[in-house]
């Protein structure tokens, strides 16, 4: 991989340099330091997880599917992605594809015109998702992991339709130890996002190169950038009550001790089995003492 992914500072963004999306981005020196960082993030998700896969087709290059929500998150994930292609650091071909899930006011112009407008490839996907959700979810209740459920298996599905390996998702480090923590507490268990995971039917690779990536730096990035945001609430249902819990947890964490997301995303890649408590990681019942080791 690092011989395919060469070190980003070796381009330096000039002033409105780069693919179209970025042709109205700002020219100032704090702007090209935020860009070259989560360029620099993304790249090293990429490399650790070894996203890209050696040509197995012939020397066809990988098609991933990435999915574009119109919020910032995935809005940057997409300008990244074309960042990183045209600094010649990511030999795949890109597709956007927006699904459109009959959220009741859902702008539909505004993604297609954007993407239109700036040459990106894409597909657009109508599936009603919104009555079946609202049909099967109890009054009061959130929408979204039914939602997510729905949306996920349609990528799926459009991702084999158009010839895509993978699909890349917009998940970044704030998402992760949410997920994490979300685990830890409600679930009984050490899980997060993972960066790269297979489908159940192993035929797609689920992809999240923003891993790496702070949930601040992204919005001051869709800031500056201009991006024509679409809210995540059209459908009334808003996120569970236990993530923003988590959300808030580790943010307050983090103010009282600058740095700590880092450490802990950090530290979900350097686990000890040996020192917890899961017994089909380690073998304790085969630890056993060796008398005389000390005195060899």
């Amino acid at each position: 991989m690092s011989d395919v992914i060469d070190s980003v500072d070796t381009v330096e963004p000039a002033t409105g340099a780069g693919p179209s999306l970025y042709a109205g981005a700002p020219s100032s020196v704090s702007f090209n330091k935020l860009r070259k960082r989560l360029i620099r993030n993304v790249r090293q998700a990429i490399d650790d997880f070894s996203m890209i896969p050696e040509a197995d087709k012939g020397g066809e290059r990988p098609r991933w599917l990435v999915a574009l929500s119109g919020g910032k998150d995935s809005y940057g994930l997409l300008a990244l992605l074309m960042d990183l292609k045209w600094r010649g650091m990511l030999p795949v071909d890109l597709v956007a594809c927006n699904l459109d899930q009959g959220q009741p006011n859902f702008p539909k112009h505004i993604l297609p015109d954007y993407l239109t407008a700036h040459g990106v490839p894409h597909r657009i996907e109508y599936r009603d998702t919104y009555s079946v959700v609202t049909s099967k979810v109890p009054e009061g209740a959130t929408y979204c992991a039914l939602c997510s459920r729905l949306r996920r298996g349609n990528l799926y599905r459009i991702a084999r339709e158009e010839g895509c390996e993978a699909l890349v998702l917009g998940h970044h480090r704030d998402d992760i130890l949410e997920t994490f923590f979300l685990n830890f507490f409600h679930g009984g268990r050490l899980e997060a996002m993972p960066p790269k995971l297979l489908n159940d039917d192993g035929d797609v690779m689920v992809l999240r190169p923003m891993a790496y990536c702070a949930e601040e730096d992204l919005a001051r990035f869709a800031e500056a950038m201009a991006f024509p945001i679409i809210p995540c609430d059209l459908c009334g249902s808003q996120d569970g009550l236990q993530r923003n819990a988590m959300k808030l947890m580790i943010g307050d964490i983090e103010r009282r001790m600058p740095g700590r997301k880092d450490s802990m995303i950090r530290a979900l890649s350097n686990t000890r089995p040996s020192h917890l408590l899961d017994r089909t990681l380690f073998d304790f019942a085969g630890l056993t003492t060796q008398p005389g080791k000390a005195d060899r």
